[in-house]
């Protein structure tokens, strides 16, 4: 494996070396070195703050950061967090990277206040950081309210948020809408930060259509007036959701086949009654495993660890070794994202699993290769749930 992770390590730095500029990424070093600067770099982006190790100044609320674009790609945080700070303290600058170690052309600065934001603003936007290169800072959105829609008719408030809280992090709270001109029930989520948002916005349709077998939508909500006691409006039943029998339960794992997830990890997630009613699923007189407290909490149900986790128990599951992985470097594409080939083998079967996977360049070798690892986890066991193999 170390040999494995040295050979992608090394392809990927011969890939990446030619097109940096040698002299800006050793001014970076440097100063980072000289003024004890840290920053990191997560899912792409590298992060100065947030806070700052020392930092005397109020929380930022709303409007207090700033998108930068237009900043010429082989320009780092040497010159960007200096220039932004000249405004006032930074509380966070996030710039956005690409495989080849150059940015994306765009970062986000947020400070203490919305005041020191739109001075920001005033002074900074169309600066010339370099001939040629004139600097684009504008208020960033920040959204963190998502719309979701298609909703079923019988859908609760209450159960609504205690799913949401399951399937993602950061929600806060949920205001559902219905009326004449609305299909079912539409709701208004608030997330703690524009991340947590954009990170459900990726993820809960797809993990409302395997949970649930429902398609809902998704949208960004701009202009939100959030109750948490708001009633409902009355409504007119909706395409027969509330009239239709219920439906046998449709977010078990390939129902009424035997489950292939090892006996502690073989019963679905928890969903409260109510939504189970609503979206036509068993209700709690059905559970034929201990029903789960509605606090939710870590300790009520096992979840795998990982992917990786669950692969490796799976296999052991059915008699078969672990898995081994073999993991090799292919190209960089134009997203940012690095494609990376694989072959795992599972001892007891005849042929070895082969496949394509991204991820984001991370800072190391071996950071790369476990994010590869538990993506290629994932890509095996949606093979075996469609029954493409069988252990």
């Amino acid at each position: 494996l170390r040999n494995i992770k040295n050979r992608f390590y090394s392809d990927y730095l011969s890939y990446t070396h030619p097109v940096l500029n040698q002299e800006r990424v050793q001014a970076l070093e440097i100063w980072l070195k000289t003024t004890n600067t840290k920053i990191i770099q997560v899912n792409g982006q590298r992060k100065y703050g947030g806070p700052p190790e020392v930092w005397d100044g109020p929380t930022p609320g709303s409007r207090c950061e700033v998108f930068i674009s237009q900043i010429p790609r082989d320009v780092y945080e040497d010159l960007l967090i200096p220039l932004f700070s000249s405004v006032g303290p930074l509380w966070e600058f996030r710039l956005m990277m690409n495989f080849s170690g150059q940015n994306r052309g765009f970062a986000y600065a947020k400070y203490g206040s919305s005041a020191v934001a739109t001075e920001a603003i005033r002074l900074l936007h169309g600066h010339m950081l370099e001939p040629g290169f004139c600097l684009s800072v504008r208020r960033s959105t920040e959204k963190r309210h998502l719309c979701i829609g298609d909703l079923p008719a019988a859908t609760r408030q209450e159960d609504l948020l205690q799913v949401l809280r399951r399937l993602a992090d950061g929600v806060e709270r949920v205001s559902l809408k219905a009326g004449p001109d609305i299909d079912g029930v539409t709701a208004i989520v608030a997330f703690s930060s524009h991340h947590t948002a954009a990170m459900a916005k990726k993820m809960l349709v797809e993990a409302f259509k395997k949970q649930f077998s429902l398609n809902i939508s998704i949208k960004w909500q701009s202009t939100v007036k959030l109750s948490p006691d708001e009633a409902l409006p009355p409504r007119k039943p909706s395409k027969g959701l509330l009239l239709s029998p219920p439906r046998p339960p449709r977010y078990s794992l390939k129902s009424p086949q035997p489950s292939v997830l090892p006996p502690r990890m073989a019963h679905p997630p928890c969903v409260p009654p109510g939504f189970s009613r609503a979206v036509g699923g068993p209700t709690a007189a059905e559970h034929r495993h201990p029903p789960c407290s509605s606090a939710f909490s870590p300790g009520n149900v096992v979840f795998p660890a990982s992917p990786v986790m669950l692969l490796r128990k799976m296999c052991e599951a059915n008699g078969a070794g672990q898995p081994l992985y073999e993991m090799h470097y292919s190209h960089a594409g134009p997203d940012g994202f690095l494609y990376l080939t694989y072959t795992v083998y599972i001892p007891g079967t005849i042929m070895p699993l082969k496949g394509l996977v991204t991820v984001l360049p991370g800072p190391s070798a071996t950071t790369m290769m476990e994010e590869a690892q538990q993506a290629t986890a994932q890509q095996v066991l949606q093979r075996l749930y469609n029954n493409q193999f069988t252990l």
